[in-house]
């Protein structure tokens, strides 16, 4: 299936080298404006070509909205949307037929669809696919600051640099909205030109790094979510891990608190202006699989980019045999900085869908 959501669905088609690439965003409610200049904004945060840390791939990443917007409004019908594919070297993966690339879904693809998927750019798999997801989160973000939700990602490690957490009961909504006009979101801009220069050192030694995305969506009302198999963690995590490259998530202290006692891993709680409030938020701003009242917080771990420039061990899988691969053509060296606005449009739409169940619940409009 390559549709996911529960009222808000949305469905992702298309292939890296194929003509286009797209999605369909369906449930919105009917008579939101959308400010696109806004949602291309969002996108040319993931689109290559525009630093040295990422691929030399050029896309533009225009898209044409095909359906589901009338006189400056949603309607309430299917939102469609087209992005074309441009730029295009589809030479440089004519080996890839025949030689698995190790760390890429080459070799499960092959097995999985018997041979016949596209392989040009990693077809269906390639990260070329986020395109519309992001397009999805951009619309999603602007829905949820009408509810007074806000949501916002910075990049928490690559390699051996790493960015102060965030604050764990919250930095308010213009700190967390800042990140997004950032190249680089962290922070402490102390830690940008080591960063950058881990990047430039894999990327000349022909290798690539990885690193940790931590995320934050604030104003989320306590009560949101289900226990068990529909926890909020559970429907985040789903569609997290639908993220290529996404190998790790963790909720609050995550892993952390396996360290920990019960008298340090809790969360104690207080009144506040009539209000329960959690003093601390080692949990994540999530108990039961249910918010708290507390900021969601979570990270997403993001392995090194898989296709590298140097010499590699795999299998030729039309002879039958050992072979050795050099990849070439452009790739980035990490992945991680184009990565922060997918991981915050995965956690937008699925936040989305989990308060828009909670608003039909009780009879209100979003």
């Amino acid at each position: 299936m390559n549709t996911i959501g529960r009222l808000c669905t949305l469905t992702i088609y298309g292939e890296s080298h194929g003509p286009s690439i797209g999605a369909v965003l369906d449930g919105l409610p009917a008579g939101a404006a959308i400010d696109w200049d806004e949602v291309r904004r969002e996108m040319a945060r993931r689109a290559p070509g525009r630093s040295a840390l990422a691929t030399a791939r050029k896309e533009a990443d225009a898209f044409t909205v095909e359906s589901g917007w009338f006189e400056g409004h949603t309607t309430g019908t299917p939102l469609a949307v087209r992005i074309a594919n441009g730029d295009q070297h589809s030479k440089d993966y004519s080996t890839l037929r025949r030689l698995m690339r190790p760390g890429h879904a080459d070799y499960a693809g092959r097995v999985r669809y018997g041979g016949w998927n596209d392989y040009r750019g990693g077809g269906h798999f390639s990260g070329r696919l986020t395109a519309p997801l992001v397009f999805a989160g951009a619309v999603a973000k602007q829905l949820l600051r009408q509810a007074g939700v806000s949501v916002g990602a910075h990049i928490l490690r690559i390699a051996d640099v790493r960015d102060r957490p965030f604050p764990p009961l919250g930095v308010g909504r213009e700190a967390l909205e800042a990140l997004s006009y950032r190249e680089l979101p962290l922070l402490d801009e102390a830690q940008e030109a080591p960063l950058r220069a881990a990047v430039l050192a894999a990327k000349d030694a022909a290798d690539s790094v990885g690193g940790v995305i931590e995320c934050m969506a604030e104003g989320l009302a306590p009560g949101l979510g289900d226990p068990l198999f529909d926890s909020v963690e559970s429907r985040l995590s789903q569609m997290l891990f639908s993220v290529p490259a996404v190998k790790g998530v963790e909720f609050g202290d995550g892993f952390t608190l396996a360290g920990m006692r019960g008298s340090e891993a809790n969360d104690p709680l207080r009144m506040e202006d009539g209000r329960v409030r959690p003093v601390s938020n080692h949990n994540g701003g999530l108990t039961g699989g249910i918010t708290d009242g507390a900021p969601v917080i979570f990270r997403a771990v993001i392995k090194p980019t898989p296709s590298i420039g140097r010499a590699q061990h795999t299998v030729d899988a039309e002879r039958g045999e050992d072979a050795v691969l050099e990849i070439r053509g452009r790739h980035d060296p990490c992945i991680v900085p184009r990565a922060v606005p997918v991981i915050e449009a995965a956690a937008a739409w699925t936040l989305l869908d989990i308060l828009l169940e909670s608003r039909v619940w009780k009879g209100g409009a979003l």
